[in-house]
């Protein structure tokens, strides 16, 4: 099944150091989102924060039937629906070596 990856892009270059009370509120429910999409179908290897110096930003790993699959699961994602102005990119992985 092929791979995909999905980084989360904040709102703002400045997030999450300035977060405001609902991003902290929407971004659990982000969290609550994955974990369920990660433990219910199994198609999240792994996601979380980055500390990228030039800006933190998410990231999750997608295992999946097809980059549609990929483009639903990130279009239910809370943060998505929310549009309140975070971004995304997804881009398919060429190869993937996991631990298995």
């Amino acid at each position: 099944m092929p791979f995909f990856v999905y980084k989360l892009l904040g709102p703002r270059p400045t997030f999450p150091a300035d977060i405001t009370e609902d991003e902290r509120t929407l971004m659990k429910s982000h969290a609550v989102y994955w974990t369920d999409v990660m433990n219910e179908k199994g198609s999240v290897v792994a996601f979380g924060p980055v500390a990228d110096p030039r800006g933190t930003y998410g990231l999750a790993i997608l295992e999946v039937p097809d980059e549609a699959e990929a483009q639903r699961l990130i279009a239910d994602d809370p943060v998505q629906q929310a549009n309140v102005g975070f971004g995304f990119e997804c881009h398919p992985m060429l190869r993937a070596h996991i631990r298995r």
